[in-house]
């Protein structure tokens, strides 16, 4: 005979359940708010909010002009959170990222130093064109995106709650650009692909975009009610299934795990984080999606953007035409067969 499920156990899941109707509708009014000033690209809001109500960073790639800045910046006042915009060059020096220290003298002549924060201070930070950065500097945002601070002078600082890290990336190769190292590219949740709008999301954009008004964006959240809805979604319940399919997946796309095709074609693959970001995205997927738990579609759905900034394939892969997302979309298949 099965146990019944204690009275707390109930009033709990109706909390759950009553926190995810007033999450959902907090969601629907982000989207509808977004959606006034970003047309068309429903997928790149999409997945670009799923890695914040994740509590985790994101990568834009797309080239020049396809609206990416624009949609840190909505994103930032949509959601209520305090926004900075860092322009990557390549003489731009960690200091001026994370802050640094000046020597102040009193009125008695007495000497010390006090640190004057950077733009990585800041709930949401935009890092434009970050591969345009020199390695040195990179690796400046690598402690505050895991530990979410920074040290100075052996000194560390807090970083503001909740802290978003959203780069944009030009996948064209040009010259004076720096490929991102794998140990920071696997701290980003998703990488986000933008391509080119639709015909009639373009049109909208040529009619709203060169009139004499243009659309603002307005505030729906604030930062407290975010860290909130982060905080539901790692409550949301996940089945075995659910999780079993998360490490057959992430596995599969490693060599050496008994995949033929991974085994030939991926030179390296992806770590556990890679299933740590299926878990909570997935999660919030479905509670974008108006569900209260996640489901193997949530998980497929996401291996492209989770997967594909966390592998490389093989020099012979390369040569024969391959594409991460060639092998990815072939592991998804399997998958679901």
């Amino acid at each position: 005979m099965g146990l019944m499920p204690t009275p707390d156990a109930a009033l709990d899941e109706k909390a759950i359940i009553a926190a995810a109707e007033k999450a959902l509708a907090d969601i629907a009014a982000v989207r509808l708010a977004v959606s006034k000033v970003i047309f068309g690209q429903e997928k790149v809001v999409e997945n670009t909010l799923l890695a914040i109500l994740s509590g985790g960073h994101a990568l834009l790639v797309g080239v020049p002009g396809l609206a990416k800045t624009k949609l840190v910046t909505t994103l930032g006042t949509v959601l209520g959170l305090d926004a900075n915009r860092i322009q990557f060059t390549p003489d731009l020096m960690p200091s001026d990222i994370l802050g640094t220290e000046v020597m102040d003298q009193d009125e008695n002549g007495r000497r010390s130093f006090r640190f004057i924060k950077g733009p990585v201070f800041a709930q949401l930070l935009m890092a434009d064109e970050i591969n345009r950065a020199s390695p040195r500097t990179q690796s400046a945002l690598l402690q505050s995106m895991q530990e979410y601070q920074v040290t100075i002078a052996g000194r560390p600082y807090d970083l503001p709650a909740p802290f978003h890290v959203l780069a944009t990336q030009n996948p064209l190769e040009q010259e004076g650009t720096y490929p991102l190292p794998e140990a920071q590219l696997d701290r980003f949740l998703l990488q986000v692909d933008v391509g080119y709008p639709e015909l009639a999301a373009e049109r909208q954009i040529l009619l709203e975009t060169t009139g004499v008004s243009d659309q603002k964006a307005a505030g729906v959240l604030t930062a407290p009610r975010l860290i909130e809805i982060q905080k539901l979604i790692r409550q949301m319940p996940v089945s075995d299934s659910v999780v079993d399919g998360i490490l057959s997946l992430v596995r599969s796309a490693r060599p050496g795990h008994g995949n033929a095709e991974t085994d030939k074609a991926v030179a390296w693959g992806p770590g556990p984080r890679a299933g740590q970001a299926l878990m909570l995205c997935a999660r919030a997927r479905a509670l974008y999606e108006g569900r209260l738990a996640p489901s193997l579609d949530d998980v497929h759905a996401l291996a492209e953007p989770v997967l594909e900034h966390r592998m490389a394939l093989t020099f012979a892969a390369r040569a024969e035409g391959m594409s991460v997302r060639d092998v990815i979309a072939g592991l998804v298949k399997q998958a679901r067969s």
